[in-house]
């Protein structure tokens, strides 16, 4: 009969970190609006930059100035790349009868697929006026 090793802090957070990670990780290559609306669809935004920092550590760990870039259009924090940065371009929006405004289609298509040392975002994003 083994006895087991204790459980330790130590040993229970890289557990969960990797998780986390794997979670996180995208399972195909994504464009970095694509990635961060995917994640943010799935785990919501906690006012930070996390899941952009996040996809540009996994793709482009050597990218500087990422966040200055989304910054500049006013995204401070994930969610805030879309209320107002970029949005789906209208080609891909359906359009409501009625109104006549457009809404991005649910759910939203995949990635349009951009070059693997990109940070730019694919075609299915236009930046806001």
């Amino acid at each position: 009969m083994s006895i087991a090793s204790p459980v330790t802090v130590p040993t229970v957070q890289q557990y969960v970190s990797g998780l986390a990670a794997q979670l996180l990780v995208s399972p195909k290559p994504e464009c970095l609006l694509c990635y961060v609306q995917r994640m943010l669809e799935q785990f919501g935004c906690d006012c930070t930059l996390r899941f952009a920092i996040g996809w540009r550590d996994q793709r482009l760990p050597s990218v500087r100035g990422l966040e200055r870039r989304l910054q500049s259009r006013g995204g401070y924090c994930d969610c805030e790349i879309f209320l107002n940065g970029w949005r789906v371009a209208d080609k891909y929006c359906l359009v409501d009868p009625l109104s006549g405004e457009t809404e991005p289609p649910e759910p939203m298509p995949g990635c349009l697929g951009v070059g693997p040392r990109s940070s730019q975002p694919c075609s299915l994003w236009v930046p806001m006026r």
